[in-house]
């Protein structure tokens, strides 16, 4: 549920009400058909952040492209490192 909240869903939303009721009685221009446009992207990328944090909570991986990986892999170095300590304790 935390999710649907992301301040980025909430803009795109906000902004697609406002393109909207902005749209209503106007006729069909280039800078409206590019304003659409625009608002697709901003959807499809904000989907994306709340598809990647899920994932990320979740342990799965996620993209390789997304803000989320660096710190995931970073998370992941750091177990590894304390898994190898753990072992040489293990060891002695």
């Amino acid at each position: 549920m935390n999710y649907l909240f992301g301040t980025g869903l909430i803009g795109a939303i906000t902004a697609g009400k406002t393109l909207l009721s902005g749209s209503r009685n106007a006729p069909i221009t280039w800078r409206a058909v590019l304003a659409w446009a625009s608002w697709g992207i901003t959807v499809a990328l904000a989907i994306g952040a709340v598809v990647d944090v899920y994932r990320a909570n979740r342990g799965l991986p996620v993209a390789p492209d997304s803000p989320i990986a660096a710190k995931q892999a970073k998370e992941r170095e750091k177990a590894e490192k304390q898994r190898a300590k753990e072992r040489g304790r293990n060891r002695k």
